[in-house]
């Protein structure tokens, strides 16, 4: 079974609350997450040392507090770099 192009091989993240990706299909993006940080399921995020922990882990971005975004959302919102 083929991976799906949207699965998340890396991720960095930047000080300006962007997340730098890498995709299963080579795509590689910018995220922006900042419009994340007003909604309550995000609100953890809003603090800079936590969201500088992001990771790449099980097919898409994390961070500790069982806290991520879908792959798929990512995917088609992130900007090619």
């Amino acid at each position: 079974m083929k991976t799906p192009n949207w699965v998340v091989k890396t991720a960095t993240a930047a000080p300006d609350y962007t997340l730098h990706l890498t995709f299963a299909d080579g795509k590689q993006g910018i995220y922006d997450a900042r419009p994340l940080l007003e909604k309550p399921l995000f609100a953890k995020l809003k603090s800079l040392p936590f969201f500088l922990n992001a990771k790449a882990e099980d097919g898409t971005v994390v961070w500790d507090d069982d806290i991520d975004i879908a792959p798929e959302h990512l995917y088609d919102c992130s900007i090619p770099c």
